[in-house]
């Protein structure tokens, strides 16, 4: 019996992924934050300046609430939103007290909002923190010092700003190209288990029904033979399209192998997923693919049951999308309501039938 894989990992899941690196990094930040700060509480209090020891002591327990939360509750605190608010009023009132020894600390807490926030946040924060350091700098130091403090600390957050914004474009960008597939622009298997897990909470939590068709073109190995890869791989594209246009925004189009793909239907039943399984086998064969190449295609259609996991809701689509190619292809078949002993991996080739 073949087993299907689990692809919620995260060093198969980009999504989780980048999900923990961002955790690493709020927790680093956090905590360097905190040994920094932490021995700034006694100098203040030293010098008798009691109120800015005191928003010290709130800054790092804002640092120490952060890590422990993410540590062991996977919850970023208040969102990070904590970190800009004390960053703002420790260093502008630290600069008014202290000058220039206050001063040095708004540039490694500007440069750290674009890490923390959303680009946007991060922006309006840094925003408000250069005007608010402008108006002390102005009143405390003399004229050439608030300008060479304005501009440089704005050319700080603007640079940091640019930095964050090109990550972030990097990020969607990388994330986009692991979870889908090269050629066709449909989502891998990457995402496969996520989004059936989605499918059967909405299932058990509010009773939404979901289905999932499995559509596998018919003889297409006589395809590539034939005309060639190259063709081949052009059909595969355009079938893509035919697909997509018959679908709903909401629907999600998977590749799962050579020639096999995976439609999910949020809030489908199965009988209204058949309707849509016959109309994508017509959309298929109703005309030729480049003009000369005819094209069937077999499907399957599996509403997912109560108390079912993704594994077996896909196996029963499975088993049925082999009865169709067994029955004849250029069909589609409802799976049953019942899981099957023995399955494969979609996308991999079936095992042997007993004779």
């Amino acid at each position: 019996m073949n087993t299907p894989t689990s692809t919620d990992s995260p060093s198969n899941n980009p999504t989780l992924a980048v999900l923990g690196f961002k955790r690493q990094l709020v927790c680093h930040l956090h905590f360097w934050a905190f040994i920094a700060v932490a021995p700034l509480v006694i100098v203040q209090w030293q010098q008798q300046h009691f109120l800015l020891s005191g928003l010290l002591v709130f800054f790092c327990l804002n640092a120490l609430a952060v890590i422990a939360l993410l540590r062991f509750r996977g919850v970023y605190f208040l969102e990070g939103r904590l970190f800009p608010l004390l960053a703002v009023v420790c260093a502008a009132y630290s600069t008014a007290i202290n000058g220039h020894a206050g001063l040095y600390w708004a540039y490694p807490a500007a440069s750290a909002l674009f890490f923390l926030l959303p680009l946007r946040e991060a922006i309006a924060s840094n925003a408000i923190f250069v005007t608010v350091m402008a108006v002390v700098s102005f009143l405390k130091f003399p004229e050439a010092d608030f300008w060479r403090i304005t501009f440089s600390l704005g050319l700080t957050c603007l640079f940091s700003m640019i930095f964050a914004w090109l990550v972030g474009k990097l990020q969607t960008e990388l994330t986009r190209l692991a979870t889908t597939d090269p050629l066709t622009g449909c989502l891998n298997r990457s995402q496969l288990a996520d989004i059936l897990n989605g499918q059967i909470q909405m299932r058990e939590r509010y009773g939404r029904v979901s289905s999932m068709v499995l559509l596998d073109l018919d003889y297409f190995k006589l395809i590539n033979d034939q005309w060639g890869h190259l063709a081949g791989d052009k059909v595969l594209k355009e079938l893509a399209l035919r697909l997509r246009k018959r679908l709903r925004k909401n629907d999600q189009l998977f590749r799962i192998g050579g020639e096999e793909f995976m439609i999910v239907l949020p809030e489908t039943s199965q009988h209204e997923g058949n309707l849509l399984a016959h109309q994508l086998l017509s959309c298929i064969s109703a005309r030729p693919f480049l003009d000369d190449i005819k094209v069937t295609a077999s499907a399957s259609i599996a509403e997912v049951g109560k108390g079912e996991t993704w594994s077996v809701w896909l196996n029963r689509a499975d088993q049925a999308l082999y009865d169709a190619k067994s029955r004849g292809r250029n069909q589609v078949v409802n799976a049953t309501s019942y899981a099957v002993a023995g399955y494969r991996i979609p996308g991999t080739s079936p095992a042997p039938v007993a004779s």
